[in-house]
């Protein structure tokens, strides 16, 4: 069975990495895995491990170039004889959608978030298989598009356990780190994801700016790109850390490959994101190493954060109660939270779920 997933890049980012990584499962299974983005940092990883990538433009917005893109993907599904279709995004389900006319591809749609409710969104739900990273999204989609139900699926996103491994760190990459971004003898907290408002660092630093005063040696890292169109936010967050009377106690990391390594170096991850349509993978991956999680939630959402147990719930945009849940980690001795993570939420879930999805589709 050929699959061939289709999103706008191969660049940092939960989505880019789950492609990626279904891909390399598909491709150990013997399915014939094929990636179609407009190319990005993950490529090479992607061939290596066996996936074939096709370089093409499902990135842009430009309706001018909507229907020379549409003909040129047509002749790319011509070629490669797909038996399923796997859409990311929004651009590449409407490039799909008319490049697949002539040829009726059964076709999967993974919708990650809680996207604004209009037409252009509604294309996701074209699809003839609606995969759901949450009951959240699930209950969303039906909602605001009265989608039949028998056409959705919760899949919850899926952590790498072999990856993701105490076990299995670079004990060197963790001393270069510390040793590079004055970590050593510090509390650390960390905060991962590309620079955007979505993440709302704003609280992250300011909760930082209130803990200082009780833990004299805390250190706020931020682990993420930042894309040309985000560097008047960044600097922005610099000039709020300066205000703060943080800028020390506040590091830029930018992005990194060694996440593991990074959780796991963590006393405490903070993930403060504004909208929770899912569980994000920067909890599971970091209760995976054994590191506790203070994160934001939403409301329906099956949450796998238990206060006192494996971290903290918290409210959002609240930088008081951030910095008190911070504190309440300091103090806490957290156990067993690695032998504790619900294994719905393990890649190995995650694949074998999506391929009985595609399987559903070839009856």
């Amino acid at each position: 069975m050929t699959i061939v997933q289709i999103l706008p890049e191969l660049n940092e980012g939960g989505v880019e990495r789950g492609t990626v990584e279904l891909a390399r499962e598909l491709a150990k299974r013997a399915f014939n895995s094929v990636v179609i983005s407009n190319g990005g940092k993950l490529v090479q990883q992607l061939e290596d491990e066996r996936s074939v990538h096709v370089t093409f433009d499902v990135c842009s917005k430009n309706p001018l170039t909507t229907i020379s893109r549409v003909l040129a993907l047509r002749k790319i599904l011509k070629e490669l004889k797909p038996d399923i279709i796997h859409v990311r995004s929004r651009v590449p389900a409407w490039l799909v959608y008319f490049s697949n006319k002539n040829y009726h591809i059964k076709v999967v749609a993974t919708v990650h978030g809680l996207n604004s409710v209009n037409k252009y969104s509604k294309i996701m739900t074209k699809a003839d298989k609606i995969i759901c990273v949450s009951e959240v999204v699930r209950d969303y989609i039906i909602k605001n598009y009265h989608t039949n139900i028998n056409k959705l699926t919760v899949i919850q996103r899926g952590v790498d356990l072999d990856k993701f491994n105490p076990e299995n760190i670079d004990k060197e990459f963790i001393k270069k780190f510390k040793q590079q971004f004055n970590l050593n003898d510090k509390f650390i907290v960390t905060s991962v994801g590309r620079i955007t408002w979505l993440k709302d660092y704003e609280t992250f630093i300011k909760a930082i700016s209130i803990v200082k005063k009780s833990i004299p040696n805390v250190v706020g890292v931020i682990v993420g790109g930042v894309r040309e169109d985000k560097n008047s936010y960044f600097n922005g967050l610099k000039k709020l850390a300066s205000q703060q009377n943080v800028s020390e106690d506040i590091v830029f990391t930018g992005s990194q490959k060694e996440m593991p390594e990074i959780y796991y170096l963590s006393n405490v991850i903070v993930n403060a994101s504004l909208k929770m349509g899912n569980v994000a993978r920067t909890i599971t991956e970091s209760l995976a190493m054994d590191t506790p999680v203070i994160a934001t939630t939403y409301e329906g959402l099956n949450d796998i954060i238990i206060d006192d147990i494996n971290g903290y719930i918290i409210k959002t945009t609240e930088p008081e109660d951030l910095a008190q849940k911070i504190q309440k980690s300091h103090k806490n001795r957290f156990l067993n939270i690695r032998e504790n993570l619900n294994s719905e939420f393990t890649l190995n879930a995650l694949v074998n779920s999506t391929i009985k999805v595609y399987k559903s589709l070839r009856k």
